[in-house]
């Protein structure tokens, strides 16, 4: 399934992801919103937001 995080674009397993109120993130930076504009590192995604 896709990141929540809407400008990722990381696809995530359920079972890999870090859930957080209910939705799958590919990060912890994903999953907190990107505190200091932190990226998720992945190769090929640009989300910082």
């Amino acid at each position: 399934m896709k990141c929540a995080c809407d400008s990722c674009v990381c696809i995530v397993k359920t079972d890999r992801a870090i859930e957080k109120e209910g939705k799958f993130y590919c990060s912890e930076a994903c999953a907190n919103g990107h505190p200091n504009g932190s990226g998720c590192g992945h190769s090929g995604c640009d989300c910082q937001n």
